[in-house]
């Protein structure tokens, strides 16, 4: 069986071939400000403005936890805006990444990378200001993503 494939590097340039799309966890309250949007933003201003025009008109559509967005940011490069965190503060309910939401947005990730014959790339998701655990995110990837065959690249940034 194949296996996530972890880089030191920078999980907005996947220097791979072929279609490529980016994950990464977004919160339920419309915030794109901290964390790995920064990156993402930094690139391309269609996620950020996907995300914010997704959340405005959230009464007419998919918008919340669990949903995906997929935008297209180059010919062969999309971003997958995944709602995998219940606001932004950890609180009496505790940090705010929901595994449930994740796993189900992972589910409608596999589906757009079969249908695109894409890679998927990503940090740890649900790890950084979401608060999670890579135990308990990791085999959620390997259930949903590797298990079918899609290639999965987890990017840990630094030196």
């Amino acid at each position: 069986m194949s296996e996530i494939t972890y880089v030191r590097g920078d999980a907005t340039a996947p220097s791979v071939k072929g279609v490529k799309l980016i994950a990464h966890v977004c919160n339920d309250i419309g915030g794109w400000g901290k964390g790995f949007v920064l990156a993402l933003s930094r690139r391309w201003p269609e996620p950020e403005a996907a995300y914010r025009a997704w959340h405005r008109d959230r009464a007419h559509n998919d918008f919340g936890l669990g949903a995906t967005q997929f935008v297209q940011v180059e010919k062969y490069l999309w971003v997958a805006n995944l709602i995998g965190q219940r606001g932004i503060r950890t609180g009496s309910k505790g940090v705010p990444v929901r595994y449930e939401a994740i796993d189900t947005g992972l589910a409608h990730l596999a589906t757009r990378a079969a249908e695109l014959g894409a890679s998927v790339h990503m940090p740890r998701i649900g790890c950084g200001l979401a608060g999670g655990n890579w135990s308990r995110v990791e085999p959620l990837i390997m259930r949903r993503l590797v298990e079918r065959g899609v290639a999965v690249t987890v990017y840990d940034h630094g030196e």
